[in-house]
């Protein structure tokens, strides 16, 4: 089965009049996250307004494409219908130390969910363990807490840590471990410990979405709309589902934010706080009005792009033609598809 993300046919526009609104933008992130220490995107502009096409640098260009499909589904085709007008959502602390928990929790106003990420590569589960214990502390007992290891683990180290941690009341860990099969496992294993598994990189990196809703392989579905093809795509892909699902994001910029948060708001249901609300990572934006936490929750709308930001943040020039040919390659298979 093809990539749901890549299924949608666009008119394409010419690449021309992609490059000629391109704007390379580089942002540094307030703390390093998994390695990152600055975000780099393409905003481009189209008949519904700016959109966004910020794939990881290590991502090779079959797995880019998908983004760039997301980009122009935002950026040329309506957005699905909101149907609420703010989205909750969770903060987000990287694999910080503890003394640093306070901190980056204050940078998420009103928020009651965390996602904490553990199984960094060169840190410990004791590391984790007291990572997540200033969490719960940060908090307080109302506070929800969901881990976020991407995939680190094999099902014997998950399970170690999830009794290692269970003392601090997840409410699920999302990616574990790397495989479906091992998420199955792990699932069975563990179902008397009354937490959830969610699946996040086995659905947006695998050439079937669906297959783990198939293997019965997690209770909870992350989607992330620039991965998957866009909100159209996304909202698509929930109904089939047909589980809880939590939209997240790719450590975006409010542009790319806002393709995740039109998809939460297009469905009829939102179980869990979702992950929408990482623009507070970043030292900087690309609007006046970035899309933070207020009360909690992110209000349903699309930002205005800043003309004087773009050029504030403007990547070097090589960092832009490495875009701009990364642009032309992803274009290509797009249109050959």
């Amino acid at each position: 089965m093809r990539r749901m993300g890549c299924e949608t046919k666009h008119v394409l526009p010419s690449l021309a009049e992609l490059i000629a609104t391109a704007r390379v933008v580089s942002i540094p992130l307030a703390v390093p996250f998994r390695g990152i220490t600055s975000r780099e995107a393409i905003l481009l502009h189209g008949p519904q307004g700016w959109t966004e096409f910020s794939p990881f640098v290590e991502y090779d260009d079959a797995e880019a494409v998908s983004w760039l499909s997301a980009a122009l589904d935002f950026g040329w085709n309506p957005a699905p219908t909101a149907l609420r007008v703010s989205v909750p959502v969770n903060a987000t602390v990287p694999a910080v130390e503890p003394d640093q928990v306070a901190d980056v929790l204050a940078r998420f106003p009103g928020c009651r969910t965390a996602k904490v990420k553990v199984g960094e590569a060169g840190q410990t589960l004791a590391e984790d363990v007291a990572r997540v214990r200033e969490v719960r502390r940060v908090l307080g007992p109302e506070g929800r807490i969901r881990l976020d290891a991407n995939g680190a683990w094999n099902v014997d180290e998950a399970e170690h840590a999830m009794h290692a941690m269970a003392e601090f009341d997840l409410e699920y860990i999302e990616q574990p471990c790397a495989t479906i099969a091992e998420l199955a496992e792990l699932r069975t294993r563990t179902h008397y410990m009354d937490v959830l598994i969610a699946a996040d990189e086995s659905i947006r990196k695998a050439s079937d979405p669906l297959e783990v809703a198939q293997a019965e392989a997690a209770d909870v579905f992350v989607l992330k709309a620039q991965p998957l093809g866009g909100p159209n795509q996304v909202v698509t892909l929930a109904h089939a589902i047909g589980m809880p699902v939590v939209l997240s994001s790719a450590l975006d910029t409010s542009i790319g934010i806002t393709m995740g948060l039109f998809a939460a708001a297009a469905l009829d249901e939102l179980p869990y706080d979702c992950g929408l609300a990482t623009v507070a990572l970043l030292t900087d934006d690309v609007t006046d009005e970035p899309l933070t936490p207020i009360n909690g929750e992110l209000p349903v709308r699309r930002p205005e792009v800043s003309i004087q930001r773009l050029d504030r943040l403007a990547a070097s020039p090589e960092r832009t033609q490495w875009w701009h040919e990364r642009l032309e390659r992803c274009y290509a298979l797009l249109a050959s598809n």
